[in-house]
C-alpha cells in the first residue's frame, strides 16, 4: 500500500481516530483507579486487595500482547483491532453484573487482555501507513492517547458519577466501544506480514536489547500506571482528602503530559534517543522520591510534574522499539516488552504499594520505587542498537 507522507487530510483524520481508539483503551483500562475507593467500600476488602484488581488487568494485558504480537500480523492487523473492540465493548456490559469480587478479577483480566490485543497491532499499522521519516511524530501523536486518557478518565469518572452508580460507567463505555468497532471496520484497509520464520520467537528472546528495554520499561510503567493507580487510595485513606478533590488532583495531574509526549516526539527526531530517554527517566525519579516525601500542600504539584515528565518515555519507547527491530520482528517484541513492563510495571507494582500502604505508609513505597527508576535509567546507555 501506499505510504502517507504528511499529515494531511485522510491521514490526519485516520491517525486522530487511531488516536480516539487508545484513548477509549486506555481510558477503560485505567477507570479502576479513580473508582477503586467506592469499590473498596462496597465490597469492604484491604488496601492490597482492592489494588489487586490491577495485577489481574496486567496479566490479561500480557497475555493480550503476546497473542496479539504473535498472531495479528498473519490474521490481519484491521481484524485484529475490531476484534479487541468488540471483546471489551462486551466485557464492559457485563461487568455491571459483577457482585462478587472474585468477578472483578475476572473482568478485569478479561479488559486487559482485550486491551493489549491492540497495541501490537496499531504499531505496525502505523508504520505500515506512515513513511518513516514521520514515525517519531505518528506514534508521539498517536500514544498521548494514552496520556489523554490518563488525563481526562478520573475527570471522566468523576463526572459520570454525577448521573450513574459506578457500574453505569462501564455501560457507557461499552456503548463506546461498539460504535468504534463497526467505525473502524468499514473505515481501516487490511495490513498482513508475511509469515515470520518459526525461529523469529527464538531469535527475540536472544536479543540483549529487549531485556534492557523491558527494564526501562517496567520501572517507567510502574512510576506513570503504578502510581497513577494508588494515588486516589493514597490521597483519601492516608492524606485524608475527600474522593471527590482525589479524583480531581488526579486529573489535572496529567495535563501536562499530552504536552511532553508530544514534544519528545519531535525531540527524538533531532536529538540522540539515548540521551532524550535517559535524561526524561532521571528527572521521574527525582520526582518521584519527591512524591514519597514532600507534605500534603505540595503533592498536586508534585504529582503534575511527576506525572508529565514519565508520559514523555513511552512514545521514546515505541520509537526506539520500532528502530531496533525489523519489520517481521515489530509486532512480537512490542508485545513482549509490553506483556513484562505491565505484569511488573502496572500489575505487581501498585499491588507492592498497597501493601506499603498497609504495612507501613505509602509514602515509603513510592520513596523505594524512585530510587529504582533512577537504578534503571543508567541501561539506557547499553542499548546498542540506537548508538
Amino acid at each position: 500500500m501506499e505510504r502517507y507522507t504528511n499529515f494531511r487530510g485522510q491521514a490526519l483524520l485516520f491517525l486522530l481516530f487511531l488516536w480516539f481508539i487508545w484513548f477509549i483503551n486506555f481510558s477503560v483500562r485505567m477507570v479502576f483507579s479513580p473508582i477503586l475507593p467506592i469499590i473498596e467500600d462496597e465490597f469492604l476488602v484491604t488496601h492490597a486487595r482492592a489494588s489487586s484488581i490491577f495485577i489481574f488487568l496486567s496479566a490479561g494485558y500480557a497475555l493480550g500482547v503476546i497473542v496479539s504480537g504473535l498472531f495479528s500480523g498473519k490474521i490481519g492487523y484491521k481484524k485484529s483491532i475490531v476484534c479487541a473492540l468488540a471483546m471489551i465493548s462486551m466485557v464492559a456490559f457485563l461487568i455491571p453484573l459483577a457482585h462478587n469480587f472474585f468477578l472483578l478479577y475476572l473482568f478485569a483480566f478479561v479488559v486487559g487482555f482485550s486491551v493489549g490485543l491492540y497495541v501490537p497491532s496499531v504499531i505496525p499499522l502505523i508504520t505500515e501507513y506512515y513513511s518513516e521519516k514521520n514515525w517519531g511524530k505518528a506514534i508521539a501523536i498517536h500514544d498521548t492517547g494514552a496520556a489523554a486518557g490518563i488525563l481526562a478518565t478520573p475527570l471522566i469518572a468523576l463526572f459520570l458519577l454525577n448521573f450513574f452508580p459506578w457500574r453505569g460507567i462501564f455501560v457507557v463505555f461499552a456503548c463506546v466501544f461498539l460504535v468504534c468497532s463497526v467505525v473502524f471496520l468499514f473505515v481501516s484497509t487490511e495490513v498482513r506480514t508475511s509469515n515470520p520464520p518459526k525461529t523469529t520467537l527464538k531469535d527475540i528472546i536472544k536479543i540483549r536489547s529487549l531485556w534492557l528495554m523491558a527494564v526501562l520499561w517496567i520501572f517507567s510503567m510502574g512510576a506513570n500506571l503504578g502510581i497513577y493507580s494508588i494515588v486516589p487510595l493514597y490521597l483519601t485513606k492516608e492524606l485524608n482528602l475527600t474522593i471527590g478533590y482525589a479524583n480531581t488532583v488526579l486529573g489535572i495531574s496529567r495535563l501536562g503530559s499530552v504536552v511532553v509526549a508530544v514534544a519528545c516526539g519531535f525531540l527524538i527526531d533531532r536529538f540522540d534517543l539515548r540521551k532524550v530517554m535517559f535524561l526524561v527517566m532521571i528527572v521521574t525519579s527525582v520526582l518521584v522520591v519527591m512524591m514519597g516525601v514532600v507534605s500534603v500542600k505540595y503533592i498536586g504539584i508534585i504529582l503534575f510534574l511527576q506525572a508529565s515528565c514519565v508520559t514523555g518515555f513511552f512514545p521514546i519507547g515505541l520509537v526506539a522499539l520500532a528502530k531496533t527491530f525489523n519489520r517481521e520482528m515489530r509486532g512480537l517484541a512490542t508485545g513482549i516488552i509490553l506483556a513484562v513492563s505491565n505484569i511488573f510495571g502496572s500489575g505487581i507494582t501498585p499491588y507492592l504499594l498497597g501493601i506499603s500502604g498497609d504495612l507501613h505508609s505509602f509514602r515509603l513505597g513510592i520513596t523505594i520505587l524512585g530510587i529504582f527508576v533512577g537504578l534503571a535509567s543508567t541501561l539506557v546507555f547499553h542499548l546498542r542498537e540506537l548508538e
